[in-house]
């Protein structure tokens, strides 16, 4: 009998579709931890109404929290308000010692309460400030902790038309996505902008979402904690101000991204259930960055979205950025994750168009401000093969995330572009402009000196 109750087991769990991160090792965990992932996956898959009520000793694990501190590391960071970075925790082995064992030991005796986190303030490409909340690395390690065990549960629920922040998802696959659902005949866009989403989630109804999965009252207290701590910033005099809120978490919080995708998951579920349903509508959710296409975006689909984002979810959607495309008119496009979608005329003079999809206006602008940043005058005492290899460390990025589509003229654009920088760079070095070797073009003496073309 035994025998037979494993062997139904084993048949139920490989009739289950468990995607690659819980299937294979592929981010080279633990045996021990990525088992205990793979097992919370499918628990939550095989049981949908299931609420995990042991969890919070699984967390504070030593080979949970070591592998914790592996990636906080790994990602590095600066400090939080209590100024340690990750480099003066690891300046001994001793204080690395002490540090997990600490975090671990708080933990056990649930003696544990976070820090404050430091607010600070990045530039966006339209010249305004997105703020972003850095917690103190101890934070950090109990969050990705934290992380490790919760991930799996909520993964299991995910639907796919989430990319944002996931195991084995990526804005590529957005991105084919969108494309592939725009050449099925979708030509109309709901191109859609959630007003300050991270600063404006209602913990309550955020809490309530987690509470469906988990009943844990330990973890449930952590993540409470997290969401109400005091967040810290400077005011143009240099002044600490404090606040305490009653929305929003923290962009810069290693559990943040879980968290946003888990409230929005729930307007993933109308959709899939409404208009993907009725009106044969796709959704391509990037975190907060969401587009929806059909063959027609009539007011059925934009009441349902609207209603339940501004009534139930208590969200704001930014009506100066929000707007409903027909790709099907020339010359409109729409703009996701960097990329430009538009139906262009046939290269060759054919009598159809093609979709075009291709580096923004906007990515292609915040490339030369880049380009142009680390070719300012500020750089002219770098040597210049160190300056090289950081302009080719970008600009290896910025070809590998747009190569999808067609890439040819926004490259050939920012080549054309660096170059003519980095000539300028060198005539500014000193008082007297530089000169290449005698015969030598000064392009020629660029790619000599290892400028990559992408």
């Amino acid at each position: 009998m035994r025998g037979e109750k494993n062997r139904l087991r084993k048949d139920t769990t490989e009739e289950l579709e468990i995607p690659e991160p819980f299937k294979k090792n592929v981010k080279g965990m633990p045996e021990k931890i990525f088992n205990l992932r793979q097992k919370l996956y499918i628990k939550a898959k095989r049981e949908p109404g299931f609420r995990f009520y042991a969890l919070y000793d699984r967390i504070y694990r030593t080979d949970v929290i070591q592998e914790a501190w592996r990636q906080v590391g790994k990602n590095g960071g600066g400090p939080g308000v209590d100024g340690v970075s990750i480099q003066k925790i690891r300046s001994t082995a001793e204080s690395e010692k002490e540090f997990l064992e600490e975090i671990q030991e708080s933990l056990r005796k649930k003696s544990y309460a976070p820090e404050a986190v430091k607010r600070v303030h990045i530039p966006k490409a339209n010249g305004k400030y997105r703020p972003l909340g850095i917690p103190t690395v101890r934070d950090r390690v109990v969050q990705t902790a934290t992380l490790l065990i919760l991930e799996p549960i909520f993964e299991a629920d995910f639907l796919e038309s989430s990319y944002g922040f996931r195991p084995g998802k990526s804005a590529h696959h957005a991105i084919k996505e969108l494309q592939k659902s725009i050449k099925e005949g979708r030509n109309e866009v709901y191109d859609a902008d959630l007003q300050s989403y991270f600063d404006t989630i209602p913990h309550e109804k955020l809490m309530a979402c987690v509470e469906k999965k988990i009943s844990d009252s330990s973890v449930l207290r952590l993540i409470r904690n997290w969401l109400k701590a005091i967040v810290v910033e400077q005011d143009n005099d240099g002044k600490k101000q404090y606040q305490r809120s009653s929305k929003g978490t923290p962009q810069g919080g290693v559990i943040s991204p879980l968290l946003a995708n888990l409230y929005l998951h729930y307007f993933d579920k109308i959709m899939q259930k409404g208009p993907c349903q009725w009106a044969n509508a796709k959704m391509i959710r990037y975190a907060d960055d969401f587009v929806v296409v059909a063959r027609y975006i009539g007011k059925p689909i934009i009441d349902t979205i609207e209603t339940f984002v501004e009534g139930r979810m208590a969200l704001a959607i930014n009506r100066d950025k929000t707007s409903i495309k027909d790709l099907r008119t020339p010359r409109t496009a729409v703009d996701f994750l960097g990329y430009t979608f538009r139906y262009d005329k046939d290269q060759r003079g054919r009598p159809h168009r093609y979709l075009n999809v291709a580096p923004s206006k906007k990515s292609l602008q915040r490339a030369r401000d880049r380009i142009r940043e680390m070719t300012g005058p500020s750089q002219c005492f770098k040597p210049l093969p160190e300056l090289i290899k950081d302009l080719n460390l970008y600009l290896r990025g910025w070809s590998e995330y747009f190569q999808l589509g067609h890439p040819y003229k926004a490259k050939k654009q920012i080549n054309t572009f660096t170059r003519e920088r980095l000539v300028r760079h060198l005539r500014r070095r000193s008082q007297r402009p530089f000169r290449p070797p005698e015969g030598v073009k000064f392009y020629e003496h660029i790619n000599t000196q290892g400028l990559i073309y992408i």
